[in-house]
């Protein structure tokens, strides 16, 4: 299931796009709109090289964004097999969740997720999304930072349980995905683009594919 998408004219006329990233998330969603698109995942494993401590969560979001595009910018050009073409964008995104000044991303086993989601029980966090938008050919790059906030109510812990077994916590930032669990009932509300909490704010990132080679 995918939240509501920004409408596009003629989706053809576009830039075709390299996602730096095997989310299926984020590749349903382009596939949805009809951009051409294929996947490039970056060597970039951020959950075990990197991690926030002492850096502002914005930029934490921003610099690991732009790895990803510059990682699969570089197996782009290099990959013999790949036919090249001019008009190619690399798009790289990552995505946190800040609870009370702490940054969330996937977690990384079950513990770890009943805590993230016992700590966003009826409770509001920020979510932040950095997108880092790549010219594999001439290195041209632009990065943005996208701001949500979402506000939980109580979920109750036969709930919660009943969620970790489902093991659908698995590769999400904050350990939950907020299309499925809006549709699953949870008491969410939030401020901000939705397609942003999932992974990818289209509508800002579409514009700016759309005027990156005019500009």
């Amino acid at each position: 299931m995918n939240p509501d998408l920004p409408k596009l004219e003629n989706p053809d006329a576009m830039p075709f796009v390299v996602l730096a990233s095997s989310s299926p998330r984020r590749r349903l969603m382009f596939e949805e709109l009809g951009v051409r698109h294929t996947v490039i995942p970056a060597s970039v494993d951020d959950g075990e090289l990197f991690h926030a401590t002492h850096v502002d969560p914005a930029e934490w979001v921003a610099a690991l964004a732009y790895l990803k595009a510059a990682s699969s910018a570089q197996l782009y050009i290099a990959d013999p097999q790949i036919k090249r073409g001019a008009n190619t964008l690399v798009i790289g995104a990552d995505t946190v969740c800040v609870h009370n000044g702490k940054v969330m991303g996937q977690p990384g086993d079950r513990n770890e997720a009943h805590a993230m989601i016992l700590s966003m029980s009826d409770a509001e966090h920020e979510v932040l999304t950095g997108i880092a938008i790549v010219d594999p050919i001439t290195g041209r790059r632009e990065i943005f930072i996208d701001r949500s906030v979402v506000r939980v109510g109580v979920i109750p812990e036969s709930e919660i349980v009943a969620y970790l077994e489902s093991e659908q916590w698995r590769g999400k930032a904050g350990a939950y995905n907020i299309t499925e669990r809006l549709a699953a009932g949870w008491p969410i509300e939030f401020d901000g683009d939705e397609t942003s909490i999932v992974g990818i704010p289209l509508t800002r990132t579409l514009e700016r594919v759309q005027q990156f080679f005019v500009d």
